[in-house]
């Protein structure tokens, strides 16, 4: 059930309560239970960090993708070797030595990709040319210099290569090569749940203490009626024994009454001033804040709509709880799955492609070369290994299995406990319901007996002993009617809470 507070659609980013010109903060301020919600959702700090915490999980999505980003790798290299030889220039002739040097250079480049199904594509280019290359040769018995005696009119050449890999057994699948991404995003749902969690328990304690400053106030001013009904009393007797109608002894005992009422007015003035700092403290925790707090709002009774069987199915259907809950069951086996896939031995296939070039006087030849497939060339094989005892695999299994036994217990005891939950808020609030109408007859009747008594009382038919007790007896029922009206506010709080139907109820909306 709900009750008709027109509250209108919050969004947490904003909504603050309306304040006075900056520096000038009121002596009382009135506020709403409407205003004290918007305040609590802009000021509360558990809510920034609730938030925060949701924000650092859902950065964890996309660090868990960018597992399966394209990569590039490029690379630039200059060479230079030299050698020698020593050898017979012709058969019989002199020795000779022979001094080559070649400088060359490499450019390869390779881009990549792993899959969320368990695959991974490569593809590489390269290019290599001579940048210049000269031989010399000399004989023994002189140092007649020849070069340089070859030279390359087609330095340059390159390829192109393309592997993709697939596994079939181990590690296939999106639910085994994507397992900590699927978790992830599983956990940043969980994260968006906590976080309507943080705001529907600061609601409701929000709620909580705003009835407490309600029967704060309300209390202390019956307690100011029964003081002038006492003092009322003491004055009527102080006239009778002046006129020698009633004994003197009835003065004191009227005496006493005032100040107990005078008592009680104290304590009830120590426990509004707690409510209102209770209260202060939950909406402005670091803002600038009012001397005094003034409830405008009373809590209003109205029946509610459903039945207990109809409450249960709500709350199942509604709690974050349960649906936190749920996506940890989920991510526990996806993990049971991706932990049974490494039992399986590795067997990936492997489709490839090699084009190369002919050297070429330009790149200009080298490309069309490549971007022709003039030189193709193609590769099909499979790679098989399987670990001996694979321990580790065994060990992860077990593991899973406990945890996703452990979330399936856990869910279905949050199930139950919600239950629990439902069923006594929801005889709480019909016992409240039933307890307000019970106390407003009561303490209609205390009216009336009061007003008897004092009739009888001037009439010389009872004693100031009997109308001071039915004072009391009125005191009290008040006190149990306004507790009794608090009651029920809160317990309406707590259902919709336990319904998880709160943010709805008081037409939030959290983003």
């Amino acid at each position: 059930m709900s009750r008709s507070l027109a509250v209108p659609a919050l969004f947490i980013a904003f909504g603050l309560v309306a304040q006075d010109a900056p520096g000038a903060a009121p002596a009382v301020q009135r506020i709403t239970l409407q205003e004290a919600i918007q305040a609590a959702l802009k000021n509360n700090l558990q809510v920034g960090i609730a938030e925060q915490v949701r924000e650092a999980t859902k950065a964890g999505v996309l660090i868990n993708e960018g597992a399966f980003d394209w990569s590039l790798q490029s690379g630039l290299s200059f060479g230079r070797t030299k050698n020698a030889r020593t050898g017979l220039q012709f058969i019989g002739g002199p020795l000779s030595t022979s001094d080559s040097e070649t400088t060359t250079r490499n450019i390869n480049a390779t881009v990549s990709k792993p899959f969320e199904w368990g695959a991974n594509l490569s593809i590489a280019i390269g290019s290599q040319s001579p940048l210049y290359s000269s031989t010399i040769v000399s004989g023994t018995a002189g140092t007649n210099a020849f070069g340089p005696l070859n030279s390359n009119p087609f330095p340059y050449s390159s390829s192109l290569s393309a592997t993709y890999t697939q596994s079939l057994l181990r590690n296939a699948g999106r639910d085994a090569a994507s397992v900590n991404l699927i978790v992830a995003k599983k956990g940043s749902l969980q994260a968006d749940y906590t976080f309507q969690q943080a705001i529907i328990a600061l609601v409701a304690d929000t709620e909580s203490k705003y009835w407490d400053l309600v029967f704060a106030k309300r209390n202390l001013e019956n307690k100011r009626q029964s003081l002038a009904l006492a003092q009322k009393q003491l004055h009527e007797n102080q006239i009778r024994v002046e006129v020698g109608t009633l004994a003197p002894i009835e003065v004191t005992s009227a005496e006493a009454s005032v100040a107990q009422r005078e008592q009680d007015i104290i304590t009830a003035e120590a426990q509004l001033d707690n409510a209102k700092d209770a209260l202060a403290r939950a909406l402005f925790p670091d803002a600038p804040r009012s001397a005094s707090l003034d409830a405008a709002d009373a809590p209003s009774i109205e029946p509610f709509r459903f039945d207990e069987g109809t409450a249960e199915k709500t709350a199942l259907d509604r709690r974050l709880e349960l649906k936190v809950a749920k996506l940890d069951l989920e991510s526990k086996q996806a993990l049971e799955s991706a932990a049974h896939s490494k039992l399986k031995p590795q067997l990936d296939l492997n489709v490839g492609y090699v084009g190369a070039s002919n050297t070429r006087e330009n790149f200009s030849g080298v490309n069309s070369d490549l971007t022709g497939f003039k030189y193709p060339g193609y590769n099909v094989g499979l790679t098989f290994s399987i670990p001996f005892a694979n321990h580790a695999a065994k060990g992860g299994l077990s593991q899973a299995r406990a945890n996703l036994r452990q979330s399936e217990l856990s869910l279905r005891d949050q199930e139950l406990g919600i239950i629990l939950q439902v069923r006594t808020a929801y005889r709480n609030l019909e016992a409240a319901t039933k307890g307000v109408a019970a106390a407003e007859k009561t303490r209609i009747f205390r009216e009336k007996n009061l007003d008897a008594e004092k009739k009888k009382f001037d009439n010389g038919m009872s004693t100031n002993f009997f109308v001071l007790q039915r004072a009391d007896e009125l005191d009290t029922a008040r006190s149990a009617e306004l507790q009794a009206r608090i009651t029920y506010a809160k317990n309406v709080t707590t259902l919709e809470q336990a319904l998880g139907t709160l943010l709805e109820a008081r037409k939030l909306e959290v983003k």
